[in-house]
């Protein structure tokens, strides 16, 4: 069985800072901020590429109200919600979630970087996306 199922079923005890019927939220173990949080839906589901619309929708709205906790009570100056999707994107879980990172400053434990890529051809890829 998956970990996060685990978790949902109350197998694993966890930090459980939000739910309702779709959706649970728990602390990181991991702590890369103060109040990093994961939120999960409860039916399995690998990942947002397999996730129904409505899976989709309950994570997506339940992320909005954790990250406005969170930056309200921590008092981070901003927030990150990043999910990974298949192993070549960094997912290390096959359960769909989202971690909901507070940032604080430039000296957080976490750095996000967008390099400059040699990929130019805009029209290509458009025609691509598209068609």
């Amino acid at each position: 069985m998956c970990i996060f199922c685990s978790i949902i079923n109350g197998e694993i005890p966890s930090y459980k800072v939000y739910e309702d019927e779709n959706v649970l939220g728990i602390l990181d173990i991991s702590q890369v901020t103060k109040g990093h949080c994961i939120l999960m839906p409860k039916r399995h589901v690998a990942n947002i590429l397999e996730a129904d619309d409505e899976t989709a929708k309950n994570l997506m709205v339940a992320s909005k109200h954790l990250a406005q906790t969170i930056v309200s009570k921590t008092n981070a100056n901003g927030v990150n919600i990043l999910t990974n999707c298949k192993e070549a994107a960094g997912q290390t879980v096959d359960h769909l979630h989202f971690h909901v990172i507070p940032r604080f400053d430039e000296s957080d434990a976490i750095e996000i970087t967008f390099n400059d890529s040699n990929i130019t051809n805009l029209e290509d890829i458009h025609t691509l996306l598209t068609k």
